[in-house]
């Protein structure tokens, strides 16, 4: 696992905004940095923090750059160095299972419904999780098709993910 590090500062809504276009218009930006700009809370819309992911510890040139993006004298910039995190696992944790059909998605933090077709797939497991509306709504056709009596004889599952689709269809 590589070093990760984040460069960040609190901005105005305006500041980050002028930021983040700056850096779409650079040509010579590392593909490696991820740049973001966010509300810092619900309530205070116009505070925005901005900031930059790096695979490497800042270097002074570094932090140039990225204050080169802001028009004027840039803001005071904060240099932190995160902790080495499974982050496919951290952005599963609390995901809500999902019902299809007669299936039933879940992490192993979550109960089975015994009514149900259960697949538990743990959150490291985060692609094929029927989170997304095109795997959930194919589990609901499978359900359907099964309902009205179509017998699929060959299903294919092409993608990246857990193959829950493939299972749903070998269950069918």
């Amino acid at each position: 696992m590589t070093d990760a590090w984040k460069i960040s500062a609190e901005v105005s809504k305006t500041a980050a905004r002028a930021a983040l276009v700056a850096h779409e218009d650079a040509t010579d930006w590392p593909d490696t940095w991820v740049v973001t700009g966010m509300e810092v809370a619900d309530h205070l819309p116009e505070e925005w923090v901005f900031e930059v992911y790096l695979d490497q510890e800042p270097t002074c040139f570094d932090l140039k750059r990225v204050g080169g993006l802001f028009e004027g004298k840039p803001p005071r910039f904060a240099v932190e160095k995160l902790p080495e995190t499974d982050w496919v696992t951290e952005s599963q944790k609390g995901v809500d299972p999902i019902r299809a059909g007669r299936f039933h998605v879940r992490t192993p933090e979550h109960h089975a419904d015994p009514e149900m077709v259960d697949f538990v797939i743990p959150a490291s497991q985060a692609f094929g999780t029927g989170q997304h509306q095109t795997t959930a709504g194919c589990l609901a056709m499978l359900d359907l098709m099964k309902r009205e009596g179509v017998l699929a004889r060959k299903i294919a599952d092409i993608g990246t993910g857990t193959g829950l689709l493939a299972f749903a269809g070998m269950h069918l």
